[in-house]
């Protein structure tokens, strides 16, 4: 399943997408089928506007991003934070050492600012390696090297190391929280993740506090032309894409109540 997301994923982010559909075209110019070259060629033409000079990814993303507002405040006696994975740039750690953080890096920004505001929670990182090749440390682990510079003792760490997917995420850490006897627990991923996060957690009988953070939208945008960040524009639509699509292959699999989770 891990492999098959992957390649699926692959071909359907919208740069990909828009490739494939020029490719289908010329071969069908080629047969002389001009009139699927002409539509193909059209819808690739208008997919490549939508992500590159519209605010169309951003409008997406910001529909997620504002789907779970961050609570005023957590409760005093918070047991546990789980942190979910993909925030450290672990194959560029593995030639260069350090710790690198990518722009989900606010995951374990604000996971420390909260493990040192709630001394006595657990502290719970769900995360393996979820490269292709399988051979980099994961979060989980490179974690401990993370909390350990910022003084956070290694006991209050707990690693969960193979999870790939969210819905591995969340499985992993169902188990290890019932072994550790932890509950009343913080959620700390992405806005944009956290509907499909949620969804998952609630599924499986766990009930979290989300702490949504690594916002990358303004929150009030309006859909329309933006010739101004095409490169920026792009990247938005690939997240949410990635992530609409997530939420309805998890509803459609049955691993979520509902299509879009509150």
């Amino acid at each position: 399943m891990f492999l098959a997301s992957k390649l699926f994923w692959l071909l359907a982010q919208p740069l990909s997408l828009i490739f494939v559909l020029l490719v289908l075209s010329f071969l069908f110019a080629a047969a002389g089928l001009k009139s699927l070259n002409r539509f193909l060629s059209g819808l690739a033409v208008i997919l490549l506007f939508l992500t590159l000079f519209t605010s169309t990814g951003t409008v997406a993303l910001q529909v997620l991003e504002n789907r779970i507002p961050r609570p005023v405040s957590l409760p005093s006696d918070l047991s546990c934070i789980i942190i979910l994975g993909g925030a450290f740039e672990n194959e560029v750690i593995a030639r260069r050492g350090g710790i690198e953080l990518n722009q989900a890096g606010d995951r374990f920004v604000e996971g420390l600012r909260l493990a040192q505001a709630h001394p006595s929670a657990r502290i719970l990182v769900s995360g393996g390696d979820g490269s292709f090749s399988g051979q980099y440390d994961g979060d989980a682990k490179t974690s401990e090297t993370f909390f350990s510079t910022f003084g956070i003792a290694p006991e209050r760490l707990i690693r969960e190391a193979t999870s790939r997917t969210t819905f591995e995420n969340a499985a992993n850490t169902k188990q290890l929280l019932e072994q550790n006897g932890l509950s009343n627990c913080a959620l700390i991923t992405s806005a944009f993740h956290m509907p499909r996060s949620v969804g998952l957690f609630r599924k499986l009988g766990i009930d979290v506090t989300p702490w949504p953070v690594d916002y990358r939208t303004s929150g009030d945008a309006a859909l329309g032309p933006d010739f101004s960040q095409p490169s920026l524009n792009a990247q938005l639509t690939t997240t949410a894409m990635r992530e609409w699509t997530g939420l309805l292959a998890y509803f459609i699999s049955g691993r979520t109540h509902v299509l879009f989770p509150q």
